[in-house]
């Protein structure tokens, strides 16, 4: 990957946060540890076995984290935890290592009892050892439920290395995207511990592949995230296998909504531990704003950014799926070391990845949301928003790849002027007005909005065919709202123009009339657009059906929207 030796605007933006001598550069350890005051509580003073404490020590963690200290007495006591954590608390660890605790203490027990003598006629009378009996059946004591495959990979490296120096302690992942026999022979070895998505679980528990008749304890880690991906049914499906008098841990971002009427279903009066989220002490991290005209100047800001010369690595967030492959190849042909991830890729594919990436031969990764919720690499010093998420929440998850265990890290977001709505929400959600920024050579033609941007007015729906009417206006200068998005006309119309924005709204069915400037827009059901003038940027080819979020031009091909469920 290129860089440059000229001073660079990422790093003069954290010398001002920071503190010219303040920025702590990355380390490259693999493990992130969080320094703590001398009397503050240890490892072994939580409970933990000598065992345990060795294998943290020898994994670089030096003293437990506030969810950490709250979460593992707990858990080895045998209570019920409702946790709310923030990103890179440390959340894994804290449900993690109170059940393998209880595994130690269980091994301890079961080391202590008299062996029984093994029947004498236990082995095969006949002396047939082609014989097949029925397939195993995997009973684990523990299961951990996570939303992605990544996240699944993290927890289940997590527990291998917490519990590596006791014996007959197995743990196993069952993922989407892994080969169903080569998950029957992980399943056949009959491993203790269990870490799984809840598709790929329900299908090898309707199989009777698994029995979860003898857990003792649940773990769903992100729950939260788990039912805005739609996993309430199989959730409660695989809860109904497992006996009630099982020990469950619930950790979220959040305790209210969904969550609150799930965990009165599966926890019996739990212990709640809340670390509050407070995004605005964040000072670690610096929070950037850069406008941007269109898609062009947008991939030219971002070649530039990418050649700073503070950065390690990075990860460069997409809205689909799509995009990710798009941009990390014209990324490639522009020189940078770099690689997409999304859930459209081969576990295989996956995991090389990931593993590229801590080993430092992929410098930037293109990624979707859902695909790099777990990834914990401490190298990576810069998160860019390439698109904005379409939660709010999801911003603070992505920015939270940077910056790990106090570390110092930099979060930029490209950002159009039609985005302002969704940029409010993000201040909103993170307490946060976000500085903007602007690169010399690399000004938008329109001026940055002043602090009290104006809203989004509200488009006039479509005719009959005919399309959108122009958005309304309210307002004019630094207190003005400009015109929003329109509703699609019910004959295939366009939406409402906003005013003298660059972004049409969404069209839906029929066939294209008059040219529009480059937007985003849902996929029409046919036709194509006439070429459209851009604004200062002279004549741009028509649009076929055009994708979510997508500038950019498209000849008449009509390619396919892409898929939502990144």
């Amino acid at each position: 990957m290129t860089s440059s030796n000229t001073p660079s605007p990422l790093n003069a933006l954290a010398d001002q946060v920071f503190g010219a001598d303040d920025a702590a550069p990355a380390t490259h350890d693999d493990h992130a540890t969080v320094e703590a005051t001398p009397e503050g509580p240890t490892f072994a003073s939580l409970g933990l076995s000598p065992e345990i404490v060795s294998a943290l020590t020898a994994a670089g963690y030096k003293m437990p984290t506030p969810v950490q200290q709250r979460a593992i007495p707990a858990g080895i006591a045998g209570r019920d935890l409702l946790v709310s954590s923030p990103t890179g608390s440390g959340k894994t660890a804290a449900f993690m290592l109170p059940a393998i605790e209880r595994f130690a203490q269980l091994q301890k027990t079961q080391a202590a009892q008299p062996r029984e003598p093994r029947p004498a006629n236990s082995a095969n009378p006949a002396g047939d050892r082609r014989q097949r009996g029925p397939q195993p059946v995997a009973r684990p004591g523990l299961l951990v439920l996570t939303p992605t495959r990544e996240l699944a990979m993290q927890v289940t490296t997590a527990a291998s290395a917490y519990g590596k120096h006791l014996r007959r302690l197995r743990t196993v992942s069952i993922l989407g995207g892994v080969a169903y026999g080569q998950q029957l022979m992980l399943l056949a070895k009959n491993p203790e511990i269990l870490v799984a998505t809840p598709g790929r679980l329900l299908d090898h528990l309707e199989r009777g592949r698994i029995d979860l008749s003898q857990l003792q304890m649940l773990v769903l880690d992100e729950a939260d995230r788990m039912l805005d991906m739609g996993f309430i049914d199989d959730i409660e499906t695989i809860v109904a296998a497992t006996p009630e008098t099982r020990q469950t841990m619930l950790f979220s971002a959040t305790l209210d909504g969904k969550i609150g009427s799930l965990t009165g279903r599966l926890l019996r009066n739990p212990e709640r531990i809340e670390i509050l989220q407070r995004l605005e002490s964040r000072t670690n991290i610096a929070q950037t704003v850069h406008y941007v005209d269109d898609r062009d100047h947008k991939n030219r800001l971002l070649d530039h950014l990418l050649r700073d010369s503070g950065l390690d690595q990075a990860i460069v967030f997409t809205a689909t799926k799509m995009d990710a492959d798009q941009l990390a190849g014209r990324l490639a042909d522009a020189g940078f070391e770099t690689a997409a991830l999304h859930g459209d890729l081969p576990q295989g594919a996956r995991n090389r990845t990931i593993k590229a990436l801590r080993e430092r031969r992929v410098r930037v990764l293109v990624a979707t949301d859902v695909a790099a919720r777990g990834i914990d690499i401490p190298g990576i010093t810069h998160v860019f928003n390439y698109d904005l998420p379409k939660f709010a929440e999801d911003y603070v998850h992505r920015i939270g790849r940077t910056g790990r265990a106090g570390r110092s890290g930099i979060a930029v977001s490209l950002v159009h002027h039609a985005e302002q709505g969704a940029l409010k929400r993000i201040e909103r959600f993170v307490h946060l007005t976000l500085p903007v920024n602007i690169v010399e050579g690399f000004e938008p033609r329109k001026a940055p909005p002043a602090n009290n941007r104006g809203g989004f007015g509200r488009g006039r729906p479509g005719g009959n065919g005919n399309g959108g009417g122009n958005g309304r206006r309210y307002g004019s200068g630094n207190g003005g709202k400009p015109g929003g998005y329109g509703n699609a006309g019910n004959g295939g119309g366009r939406g409402g123009w906003s005013g003298k924005q660059a972004e049409a709204g969404a069209r839906s069915g029929g066939f294209g009339g008059q040219s529009r400037d480059g937007g985003y827009g849902a996929r029409g059901n046919a036709g194509n657009t006439g070429n459209a003038p851009r604004s200062g940027q002279g004549p741009r080819e028509g649009f076929g059906r055009s994708r979510d979020g997508g500038y950019g031009a498209r000849r008449n091909d009509n390619p396919r929207g892409p898929r939502r469920d990144s």
